[in-house]
């Protein structure tokens, strides 16, 4: 009888062993199951702040003003085009004068667009014509780099009122351009600007 008890004894011990062993085991499944889903979401929150930094990354502001209906600040894509702006604000004023600017030039971050007016476009060339400075543009059509004036400039693509300053304060430095290559002296017209202008201009 006393041998019956013992044996049961140590079935009931064995049972309760096992079942600790089990209850153990699901635990650290349990623990693994729930260090995977957090991983899962750490990723997750990663790859969303990457994203929407590069979405911010994406957006660019312009201060356009002069004429045009809505002069201020834009934001627009990165990438986005002058007459993106030029509509944003409201289109030009019948007193604008449209060759003032490179509608087709892509947008930078900060950047400052001035449209002029038609007589503040006249005004920028009669200073050349005092000096009997020889007309900008050749015979062949192409744009001389030592007589052109801002608003000339600005019809080269890629060429807007900044660079288009730039190029006119250079050449006062310099004393004029002695060659077309001399033009990527200037900050921003590199290889790619160069190549889309070479074919448009001269130093003759």
């Amino acid at each position: 009888m006393k041998k019956r008890i013992w044996i049961m004894i140590c079935l009931f011990l064995c049972m309760v062993s096992g079942c600790g062993e089990v209850s153990r085991s699901y635990f650290e499944e349990a623990s693994e199951a729930e260090e995977e889903m957090n991983l899962q979401k750490n990723e997750t929150e990663r790859m969303y702040v990457t994203e929407t930094e590069t979405e911010v990354n994406s957006d660019c502001y312009v201060y356009i003003c002069g004429a045009v209906v809505h002069p201020g600040v834009y934001k627009l894509n990165a990438g986005s085009r002058i007459y993106e702006v030029v509509s944003a604000a409201g289109g030009l004023l019948d007193n604008a004068c449209e060759d003032s600017i490179n509608q087709a030039e892509e947008v930078t971050d900060g950047q400052m667009i001035k449209v002029l007016t038609q007589d503040e476009a006249q005004g920028q060339e009669i200073p050349e014509r005092e000096e009997d400075a020889g007309s900008s543009r050749e015979a062949d059509g192409k744009v001389n780099l030592n007589t052109a004036g801002a608003a000339e400039l600005m019809t080269l693509p890629g060429i807007g009122e900044a660079k288009a300053g730039q190029i006119l304060s250079y050449r006062e430095e310099k004393g004029g351009f002695s060659s077309i290559e001399e033009i990527m002296n200037i900050t921003g017209i590199k290889e790619g600007v160069y190549s889309k202008i070479k074919d448009y201009i001269t130093v003759n």
